[in-house]
């Protein structure tokens, strides 16, 4: 898939079962599996082992996922699941009618280096598998893994020409804490009736969209 090289195809079918029967999941998330994905299939492995690429500091290998759906959404704690229980970084293809959507987890080394913590994902919308915008680019395991953030997350993480992923995750969301907080106080704006309390808000906003430049 992608236009990956043969090298680095596994092509095996994984039991969905096998990614909650041994654990104590709550019967929402077994219910997710069992209704919204009708099969999963490892689909490759990137690797030092299977492509002429540098072992990452962080990133160890890649596997991509093919996860057919029953329906057009996925629970992200479907995907956080996944993601627990597989100690490598993954790529999710879902797949629903023909089309195809890309899901990575941007994801942290938590307390051992076999365990992450994902922090946030990022998706495409629905289109054709060729149409999808993930390309195999870096000469590192861990600049392969950055460039599958960037080019799935687009504008949400910026260019990135300067900032390292983390910092770019970083600025994003304090983007989203100002816009959250931006959104809120015009709200407030538009209820309050007094001018003074009025004008110190719009002061405040004024302040807040500047900062927003900046990040």
């Amino acid at each position: 898939m992608l236009d990956l090289p043969v090298s680095t195809e596994f092509n095996k079918r994984i039991p969905k079962q096998k990614l909650y029967e041994n654990i104590a999941v709550t019967p929402a998330m077994k219910k997710a599996f069992v209704e919204q994905i009708k099969i999963i299939y490892w689909r490759n492995k990137i690797a030092a082992t299977t492509l002429n690429l540098a072992a990452g500091g962080q990133v160890t290998e890649i596997e991509v996922f093919e996860v057919r759906l029953s329906a057009p959404e996925l629970d992200e704690s479907v995907l956080r699941q996944i993601d627990r229980e597989i100690p490598y970084h993954i790529l999710f293809l879902l797949e629903y009618e023909g089309k195809y959507r890309a899901v990575i987890g941007y994801k942290e080394a938590a307390a051992g280096k076999t365990t992450f913590k994902v922090d946030r994902y990022y998706s495409t919308d629905w289109m054709g598998e060729d149409n999808l915008p993930v390309h195999l680019e870096g000469l590192t395991l861990d600049a392969v893994y950055e460039n599958f953030v960037r080019q799935i997350a687009g504008d949400a993480l910026g260019t990135g020409e300067s900032a390292s992923l983390k910092d770019s995750v970083e600025q994003q969301k304090q983007r989203e804490q100002l816009e959250k907080q931006i959104a809120a106080l015009e709200a407030k704006i538009r209820k309050e009736k007094q001018p003074r309390k009025k004008f110190e808000m719009v002061q405040k906003a004024k302040m807040l969209k500047e900062r927003l430049k900046h990040v």
